[in-house]
């Protein structure tokens, strides 16, 4: 077969390895040293090899799953010489492994896609204090059942985790924006707060309509301000 890009080549294998039931991973490359192009390119299924055993099993508190096989299967493809076009010259077809059924094939790597629906619903979850695994119970009750789901739990997972990493470092600043706009939005809510020499949130207090009202009743007074009109 022949392909006008390297890119292209290597879809069609991972389009083939979805439809047959297997992941794939790039493998080795080797380029041409007059003009630094890729001439070889190897595409091997994700259990190509086997993987190292560690030396010190002690300092491996969770036994990792054998992921590696020995599996030969691949593509080798080619660059044309005189062209900049890609030929696949080589096709191992046969697995040492099981392939996967095609009622469980979407859950293969390749196959798993967080969808922008996912990550609003993730996002949506987290201001209300739920975690990615009871966000992924709830996604999986509204797609009507695990056979629908295009990600797994880990995938929630590790969109959440990045999530907080994005914000590390913003979220006090966050935190004051969103009183500033309800503020802006309702008139009696309050909000103080304080910062240390470097600027960091040291601590804040909020109240709303219903909360400044409760305490006039109880005969609280704590805010620095006339709170109530």
């Amino acid at each position: 077969m022949k392909f006008d890009t390297l890119q292209q080549g290597i879809s069609f294998y991972k389009n083939y390895a979805r439809v047959s039931g297997f992941d794939t991973r790039l493998y080795s490359t080797k380029k041409r040293k007059s003009d630094g192009k890729i001439s070889l390119k190897y595409c091997v299924c994700n259990k190509d090899g086997f993987r190292e055993t560690p030396r010190l099993q002690s300092n491996y508190k969770k036994k990792r799953p054998i992921t590696r096989m020995g599996c030969n299967a691949r593509i080798t493809l080619k660059l044309i010489n005189d062209q900049d076009n890609y030929i696949i010259v080589s096709f191992h077809e046969g697995h040492t492994h099981p392939l996967t059924t095609r009622n469980s094939a979407h859950h293969t790597k390749q196959s798993r896609n967080l969808t922008l629906a996912h990550k609003k619903h993730i996002m949506d979850n987290s201001r209300a204090n739920i975690g990615a695994t009871k966000s992924y119970r709830l996604m999986k009750e509204h797609v009507g059942g695990y056979q629908n789901m295009t990600a797994f739990v880990t995938d929630f997972k590790n969109f959440q985790r990045d999530i907080k990493k994005y914000i590390r470092g913003k979220d006090a600043q966050m935190l004051i924006e969103k009183f500033k706009r309800k503020q802006e939005m309702c008139s009696s809510f309050f909000f103080k707060y304080e910062v240390d020499d470097k600027q960091h949130l040291i601590r804040v207090f909020w109240a709303d309509a219903i909360g400044r009202k409760k305490m006039h009743l109880l005969g609280m007074s704590c805010l620095s301000t006339p709170p109530f009109q």
